[in-house]
């Protein structure tokens, strides 16, 4: 699965690379999380930046465990499965990132947070689907989920799905709202192995609370209590 991603190019950086406007200041992410806020890109407005919830919004999520919620679809069956497939042919996103996180296990309770990111460190973006509806207060809002794959061989050391990845090629035949199921469908691979990167990074990335710049540098391996590990 994907659970956890940074956003922390500037506004400006993220207008040129998507040539979409952005109408809010943006501030620097760097441990995007489940029920958040965040900018994306809808195959109905592809010049200018939304703003959506990651999964579910915050009022519905704080009552369930994250365990619980729905954040991610899989690529496999997100054209088939009746609760996904209407958002697939019909309400397709990208959502900007510079970097992922997944944790690799090393016992019941240990595990070591690493950061995934392209080798240049360039922005990228996910595939996602998005839904709109009305909460109790009458109010119209939005979330998206990220469309996750099977993983390539960077991410299948430390996770077995990783988010399916885009380029710029790709983004465009994602948002086109006149694109063939099968051409879609397609573009749900893994992203190559040899165009990224991965390195471990600083545990205070396991608490939503934390989101500073210390948390994307690389780091020794550590785990979530603060031992040191010989993984890498």
């Amino acid at each position: 699965m994907c659970g956890r991603y940074s956003l922390s190019k500037s506004k400006e950086e993220l207008e040129q690379r998507f040539q979409a406007e952005m109408l809010s200041e943006l501030k620097p992410r760097y441990n995007i999380a489940p029920t958040q806020l965040v900018p994306v890109v809808t195959s109905q407005s592809p010049k200018g930046f939304s703003y959506f919830y990651w999964g579910i919004t915050p009022e519905f999520g704080k009552n369930r465990p994250v365990a619980q919620k729905l954040i991610n679809a899989k690529a496999e069956i997100v054209n088939e499965k009746i609760s996904l497939k209407t958002a697939f042919r019909q309400r397709r996103c990208i959502i900007p990132a510079d970097g992922f996180y997944e944790w690799k296990r090393l016992g019941k309770k240990t595990s070591v947070p690493y950061r995934f990111t392209l080798r240049d460190d360039e922005l990228f973006s996910f595939a996602g689907i998005w839904e709109e509806y009305e909460a109790v207060n009458g109010d119209t809002q939005h979330t998206f989920l990220i469309i996750t794959t099977t993983p390539n061989a960077v991410v299948s050391e430390i996770n077995d799905r990783m988010p399916v990845i885009l380029d710029q090629s790709a983004e465009k035949k994602w948002l086109d709202k006149y694109a063939e199921e099968d051409d879609l469908l397609n573009l749900l691979n893994p992203y190559p192995a040899d165009s990224m990167l991965a390195y471990t990074v600083s545990p205070l990335v396991n608490s939503v609370e934390n989101d500073s710049p210390s948390l994307i540098r690389k780091t020794s391996p550590v785990d979530q209590h603060g031992n040191y590990t010989l993984f890498g």
